[in-house]
């Protein structure tokens, strides 16, 4: 099944960036496109589009994989399920705007941060990625220094925050430079102080100043 979602483009400008958002469990694309607005505000010539997931989900939305529990092993076997697809997406949106993978940046929220993650540091290569709410499934193919920013809610009750350590920690052990921030108070979501964050990162990243790797992973103030 070929994805398809809402999209934001530049207005005015040739594209040089592709940010590409991943919704979670039981959303759509038009969960998370609602974000591109602010984000540009930091990142005005990137392009936007967020994908809706390849499964329908029971009552709905899509999802991106069935999730029963969080279970590591179903997990991980879920994103690899799902991961061809996306990639093929993907390629089809760089093509589409004439950009090369180093101009591209992943978001995910929840399963979508799942997807990212696996995707992301699996030879998509992209420049950055940036997840919020989600968690590790697996363990990377290999040492890589793509830079990732973690955001999480300190009163998540599905993903609980101690995802992020061990996701950072993981991460790290990887050569993975790795960012964080936990947002006191937050359940599963995201909030203004993340997306804050976020658009920070994506713009060093950009701009070329996010690519060490082998550093310790540390907090975000």
């Amino acid at each position: 099944m070929a994805l398809s979602g809402p999209r934001l483009d530049p207005k005015n400008q040739k594209a040089d960036a592709l940010i590409v958002m991943l919704h979670g469990y039981g959303a759509d694309g038009n969960d998370l496109i609602g974000l591109a607005k602010p984000l540009s505000q930091v990142l005005p010539a990137a392009a936007f589009v967020s994908p809706n997931a390849p499964q329908p989900c029971p009552g709905a939305g899509f999802q991106w994989f069935p999730i029963a529990e969080l279970d590591p092993e179903k997990l991980h076997a879920g994103v690899l399920s799902a991961a061809p697809g996306l990639n093929s997406f993907i390629d089809g949106e760089l093509k589409r705007l004439s950009l090369t993978r180093d101009r591209l940046a992943l978001i995910g929220f929840s399963q979508g941060t799942m997807m990212a993650l696996h995707i992301g540091l699996g030879g998509t290569k992209p420049a950055a990625i940036v997840g919020f709410s989600g968690m590790l499934t697996g363990e990377p193919a290999a040492r890589d220094p793509t830079p990732v920013l973690l955001n999480h809610g300190g009163s998540d009750p599905l993903i609980p925050a101690e995802a992020l350590y061990l996701t950072a920690a993981t991460l790290g052990a990887y050569g993975v430079r790795v960012e964080w921030h936990i947002s006191p108070g937050l359940g599963h979501g995201i909030d203004d102080a993340g997306l804050a964050h976020a658009a920070a990162f994506l713009a060093l990243a950009f701009a070329g100043r996010l690519k060490t790797s082998g550093e310790a992973s540390c907090p975000l103030r």
